[in-house]
């Protein structure tokens, strides 16, 4: 299994901070920030690699995490030619991939249980599993509507005081499976959340939600 982590944002809102460090490798308790997810990663063996999405001075963070040797899994580099937004970014650092990958926000600071999301979307045999998460201020994110049986249903982007149906929204983390990446086109900005997931939901395909209630930072907020 793989991991693809997207860290080609520019850390505009966390600046001046990242006006001159990259945004992956900004300390939070002296550490560089995406040592915290590759902690994570870390903790579920069978995640074999980690893939690193980035855009934004590249060297600098290849320069600070190395090849991983020194975390505990193998990092692999891919710099996009230019910013292909998410699903985009998803597409071009999983060529040749086959196996289901596990895909991390560069933005996200948690400590969930990674192991039971994979075996969420194992139980399930679903096509793709997004983390929710409750928020106190809906308004605020774009919401993730389910139904009982945790099939996502519908995303609310902006969503206004009088269609708030929900407070959980995307967490940011997802369990995917590469031959559904089809439909995602190469070389061309593309967001997994407005386009990609409401391909899933369109098409009928199974696509669930693991609610995680626990730590959850978006660092870029």
């Amino acid at each position: 299994m793989k991991a693809i982590l997207l860290a080609g944002g520019m850390g505009t809102r966390l600046r001046p901070l990242t006006a001159n460090t990259p945004k992956p490798i900004v300390p939070i308790f002296n550490r560089p920030f995406l040592h915290y997810q590759l902690d994570l990663l870390t903790q579920h063996p069978e995640i074999d690699e980690a893939i690193l999405s980035l855009n934004y001075q590249p060297r600098r963070i290849e320069e600070v995490l190395g090849d991983g040797s020194s975390i505990g899994i193998p990092l692999r580099y891919v710099v996009e030619p230019e910013p292909l937004g998410t699903g985009g970014a998803i597409k071009f650092a999983s060529t040749g991939v086959t196996e289901t990958v596990v895909v991390f926000n560069g933005d996200v600071l948690t400590q969930i249980d990674l192991a039971s999301v994979v075996r969420l979307h194992r139980e399930r045999r679903a096509r793709a599993t997004i983390v929710l998460t409750p928020v106190e201020n809906p308004m605020a994110y774009g919401l993730v509507e389910t139904d009982r049986n945790a099939h996502v249903t519908r995303f609310i982007e902006k969503p206004t005081a009088d269609n708030i149906t929900t407070n959980n929204i995307n967490a940011g983390i997802y369990v995917l499976e590469p031959d559904t990446f089809d439909r995602i086109p190469s070389g061309v900005p593309w967001s997994i959340e407005r386009a990609y997931f409401p391909s899933l939901v369109e098409r009928g395909e199974t696509f669930v939600a693991y609610l995680y209630d626990g730590y959850w930072i978006d660092i870029g907020a």
